[in-house]
């Protein structure tokens, strides 16, 4: 076998995750990031950073909200960056990732886990170093301001909980126009190329949304026009089939329970 230059697996664990799809359900979600109204879990973002870089690399997440990439980056070895615009994120981000500190030990008492409370679209300004992945899921554009979701109404129930991430005039989630959300979403990631080495990996963990009877196709739009300037490599799908079923439609339309997230693997080449 050729010698392994990307990661630390094994050939089956590399195998394994060659699938195009898989299953995660993720953990039940920890009192102090359930705040956050959009997470994903550490578990699965550990499988990627593991996959994609070598020990002792450096993952950078551009819009890291309570740290999920950072805190699975310290959990498989790797130095990490995440910039986040809501300073109350950005301080709980830091408290979860030194208390993992804390946790693990002397194994990771060298490795490099920075959170900046910024704007991911003037990363050039800060100091972050050569990257070697990035790991990381953007604002699925204005949804969490959508009433109609039942988990928002949920969350509109409890005084403690955000049902969107900030009122920042910077803050994507807050652009109402798709084509505008869009163009200034690729930018920034467009931003990240000086800053990743050759020939590394960019994962974007993204849907398509549902907004007024309608499929805006954000996964695939991104595909287009990030493809432009990095190679669009592949895609693995993440299936949830831990949910509950909701009768959307029932009688009169089709409308899908939405339950699959398209992970999205861009190459600088």
């Amino acid at each position: 076998m050729p010698k392994n230059k990307l990661n630390n697996l094994t050939n089956k664990e590399w195998l394994k995750f060659q699938k195009s799809w898989f299953i995660h359900n993720p953990p039940p979600r920890k009192k102090g990031v359930l705040v956050h109204p959009a997470k994903f879990p550490e578990t699965m973002a550990q499988e990627f950073i593991e996959f994609f870089t070598r020990q002792g690399e450096t993952v950078l997440d551009p819009m890291a909200g309570t740290g999920s990439t950072l805190v699975a980056a310290l959990r498989a070895g790797r130095n990490s960056y995440g910039i986040e615009l809501n300073p109350k994120y950005a301080q709980i981000a830091h408290d979860i990732i030194e208390a993992e500190r804390v946790a693990l030990g002397d194994p990771v008492s060298n490795l490099q886990s920075l959170i900046i409370n910024g704007d991911a679209a003037q990363i050039s300004t800060y100091q972050v170093p050569l990257i070697d992945y990035v790991l990381t899921s953007p604002p699925y554009w204005d949804m969490l301001h959508a009433r109609g979701a039942e988990t928002q109404k949920k969350r509109r129930s409890s005084t403690d909980l955000d049902v969107h991430y900030s009122d920042d005039p910077n803050d994507l989630g807050n652009v109402e126009d798709y084509e505008a959300f869009l163009e200034k979403l690729v930018d920034i990631y467009k931003g990240l190329k000086p800053l990743l080495r050759e020939k590394a990996y960019l994962t974007i963990i993204v849907k398509n949304v549902k907004k007024g009877g309608k499929i805006y196709p954000l996964a695939w739009d991104i595909a287009r026009e990030l493809g432009r300037t990095y190679t669009l490599k592949d895609e693995k799908i993440w299936l949830q089939d831990n949910q509950r079923l909701s009768p959307f439609g029932l009688g009169s339309a089709w409308v899908s329970n939405t339950f699959h997230h398209y992970c999205l693997q861009f190459r600088k080449e």
